[in-house]
């Protein structure tokens, strides 16, 4: 089994990131510090939502994989998304990661832990 960093480590490491970037990164659920799943909304200039989530890609290492709809009506089904996504799972994060370039840069944080 392959050491990871606890998921509230990761989490706080992400949005120290984006803000060292320029950008901008906001918990809007915290989730199980040590395990928890984390889904992430990535914005940019807070339009085009879309959500990655860390998994297991097809090779068995760990992986950023896009999750939800493509397209959203309003800023009300988005939220309406990841809220059923934590109702289902309370140890589930969910991060708001405002930055150009989301996945690249999520991916360079988190896909390697």
């Amino acid at each position: 089994m392959t050491p990871r960093l606890a998921t509230g480590m990761l989490v706080n490491a992400l949005i120290r990131r984006a803000e060292g970037a320029g950008g901008g990164a906001m918990v809007l659920a915290k989730g199980d510090a040590t395990a928890g799943a984390v889904l992430l909304l990535l914005v940019e200039r807070g339009a085009n939502p879309r959500f990655i989530e860390r998994g297991l890609g097809p090779d068995g290492k760990p992986a950023l994989i896009p999750a939800g709809p493509r397209d959203f009506e309003d800023d009300t089904a988005v939220t309406a998304y990841w809220q059923r996504r934590r109702n289902s799972d309370s140890d589930l994060w969910v991060v708001e990661l405002d930055i150009a370039d989301g996945e690249r840069f999520a991916a360079e944080t988190m896909a390697a832990n």
